[in-house]
């Protein structure tokens, strides 16, 4: 069965996150993802934070799945032309350099629309390619600090937090794959291809919309309320037995039925006629005697028998997973969402795997690849290049 995006090539010269999350999408879908990297040591992401010198590490290996690299030496001329022939025949190249890189090497988008008409170009920058902070360098905490992010997590009085997922990256990454697909969809109508633009601040804003909408109503910023929602009774982080560092569970009841609902569940129908929370801004008003008494009955429970009782009564509630509980959940095993490979160097271990669904295009998730694992297959297969020119490429520094 062909894969969704199947027979569309991709040139991959993203490095880190923003780009790598990317790319790893479209080879979830069946592109082919071809990976180019520096020859000797790769990009930056496969060895600057390994534990093990000489060894991939798991931060390149989770975002570097189903794709195949090669390694190319872009500062050398003859490099410079295979790369130039690779973009003649593949449909996206993905960077996510720092501005204006590609085009130090006479590489950039208005050059290589040129050779190749119906390309899709796709950069992720940190403030974009145009604007005051286009010259500034971003990570994820940077992005999350000037996209919003930041200035909405944390207590009431307390410094700014970051949030844990690494949203300016990987959330860029999933902008930006979708940047991609519109345009090869408007690439079907047209046969011309395009350049598309993400800023990792840009992505961010988007994210915090929601939360933003306080100041539009008051002209004012939005405060940090912690863990509860401003006005809602029951809405927030509840102890869970036996009391650990994680043993948490999260609880919401948005109208009227779910409160009724939870009263019931946690054996205290009594609690609905209850003058103090009749409704949901007598809850709100007493929110910290409604805390303890529901603080009271998880702390009986453990967070996994709370989400039970509750999912089961028809009261959203989640329970606080961590990372190896996430690796373990059995539910995400049997969703497919976490799979075991096998690495060449790692061996066998649990990794999250492609959260999006297709039915008539399901994913086979391939461990990523080592550095230059598909020279030889991907010059073949595109330049008709063989083992002993191969060779020579190699012995020369080309690749």
């Amino acid at each position: 069965m062909d894969k969704a995006l199947a027979g569309i090539k991709v040139l991959d010269l993203t490095q880190f996150e923003a780009g790598t999350s990317c790319t790893e999408l479209l080879g979830w879908m069946g592109a082919d993802v071809i990976k180019v990297e520096s020859p000797g040591n790769g990009e930056q992401g496969r060895w600057s934070v390994s534990e093990k010198p000489g060894t991939d590490s798991y931060y390149f290996i989770l975002l570097n799945a189903n794709k195949r690299s090669i390694t190319l030496n872009l500062k050398d001329e003859r490099g410079k032309a295979m790369f130039l022939e690779l973009v003649k025949k593949v449909d996206i190249l993905t960077e996510n350099y720092s501005l204006g890189t590609l085009e130090s090497f006479g590489l950039g988008y208005d050059y290589l629309r040129t050779i190749n008409p119906r390309l899709i170009y796709l950069t992720i920058k940190g403030f974009g390619t145009y604007g005051p902070y286009a010259p500034y360098k971003s990570f994820d905490m940077i992005a999350q600090a000037t996209g919003g992010a930041m200035s909405l997590t944390g207590f009431p009085g307390s410094e700014p937090l970051k949030p844990g997922p690494t949203i300016g990256d990987t959330g860029t990454g999933v902008h930006a794959a979708f940047g991609i697909l519109a345009a090869y969809i408007q690439r079907l109508r047209t046969g011309k291809g395009q350049k598309v633009e993400v800023s990792m601040q840009d992505a961010i804003v988007n994210f915090v919309r929601v939360p933003m909408m306080g100041t539009h109503i008051t002209h004012k910023p939005v405060k940090r309320n912690g863990n509860r929602g401003a006005g809602m009774g029951v809405y927030g982080i509840y102890k869970c037995a036996p009391g650990g560092d994680d043993d948490y569970c999260f609880i919401f009841t948005s109208n009227e039925e779910m409160w009724q609902l939870l009263c019931k569940a946690m054996g205290r129908p009594e609690l609905i006629k209850d003058e103090r929370f009749a409704n949901n801004k007598l809850r709100w008003q007493n929110v910290d005697e409604l805390s303890a008494i529901i603080n009271q009955w998880t702390g009986s429970h453990s967070k996994h028998e709370v989400m039970e009782i509750l999912g089961n009564a028809g009261v959203p509630c989640g329970k606080i997973l961590d990372s190896v509980e996430i690796l373990e959940d059995p539910h995400l095993r049997q969703r497919g969402m976490i799979v075991e490979v096998e690495h060449p160097v790692r061996g066998k271990f649990w990794m999250p795997g492609c959260p999006v669904q297709l039915e008539d295009s399901p994913v086979d998730l391939r461990v990523a690849p080592l550095l230059g694992q598909h020279n030889a297959e991907v010059y073949g297969e595109m330049l008709g290049l063989g083992s002993e020119q191969l060779a020579r490429l190699k012995e020369q520094g080309v690749i």
